[in-house]
């Protein structure tokens, strides 16, 4: 899996638990396609101080998946729904 996509999917498990810091610099940079450069310009810090945010908040992201598996669960339990019986699968859809 592209590794872009990976980390926004661990975002939208785990982004609440970052510092308003934290997201408002990885929207910009993975939501809002803006160049490091940009965000700094846009915060008024350093190109630098932008990229070590960005890379913290990701490898914070890794641990809270290497520690919770919430992402991973997910998708096991979507697998496990996709190999029911189609009935079964629209029971569940509802009940969720």
């Amino acid at each position: 899996m592209d590794n872009r996509i990976y980390i926004s999917n661990l975002y939208d498990y785990y982004g609440m638990l970052l510092t308003d810091k934290q997201q408002a610099y990885f929207e910009e940079y993975y939501f809002n396609n803006l160049s490091l450069a940009e965000i700094a310009e846009n915060y008024e810090i350093s190109r630098n101080a932008v990229h070590k945010q960005i890379k913290e908040t990701e490898e914070k992201l890794h641990y809270f998946e290497e520690k919770l598996q919430l992402y991973h669960k997910g998708k096991q339990i979507k697998q496990l729904i996709q190999n029911l019986d189609p009935a079964l699968q629209d029971q569940i859809i509802d009940w969720i």
